[in-house]
């Protein structure tokens, strides 16, 4: 694995997000990419909602993971997990799902693939070193598509890491 990886920089418009969160440690049950921590629960109920004959929508094609962390995060290691995708334009969101709106913004969009998929977190700062950018939010989001194909195969996954930028002020 490199120690750099090279991003593409991206705007993408404001976008909204129907989905489910979670707040908290999201570790404390299970360290590490596993279905048995938090994040791997919210996973199973969104699918399992989404599967469901009364779900309004047809399985989404792509889904997003935001991780939004705040003032407590460095000291407890709490942050929300949020879960989700677009919803069709106008669509009414169920009681069962939550609405977050994603910001205007430039991305460096980082396309991780095997053992990179884990290792996330030293990607994006190895390369924020170097770069004439800065982080702009609290958030970092996964997009996983067609070319995750699961926690079994997590080798052979590839999947989008999207942190929202703007220019490095000089000083």
């Amino acid at each position: 694995m490199a120690s750099v990886v090279e991003p593409r920089i991206e705007h993408h418009p404001c976008r909204a997000l129907a989905g489910i969160g979670f707040f908290g440690d999201p570790f404390r049950t299970g360290a590490g990419w596993t279905e048995e921590n938090e994040i791997g629960r919210l996973w199973h109920r969104l699918l399992g909602y989404l599967g469901l004959p009364e779900c309004p929508y047809a399985h989404p094609a792509v889904f997003y993971e935001v991780h939004v962390r705040n003032q407590v995060t460095p000291v407890t290691g709490e942050y929300e997990v949020f879960i989700g995708f677009e919803p069709p334009p106008a669509a009414p969101v169920p009681v069962e799902l939550c609405l977050k709106h994603l910001p205007e913004a430039d991305y460096a969009v980082f396309s991780v693939r095997g053992d990179q998929v884990q290792g996330d977190e030293c990607i994006v700062d190895g390369w924020l070193a170097s770069a004439g950018y800065e982080v702009t939010t609290s958030f970092g989001i996964q997009r996983y598509d067609h070319r995750f194909l699961g926690l079994d195969r997590l080798d052979e996954s590839e999947l989008d890491l999207m942190v929202p930028l703007r220019p490095r002020e000089s000083r």
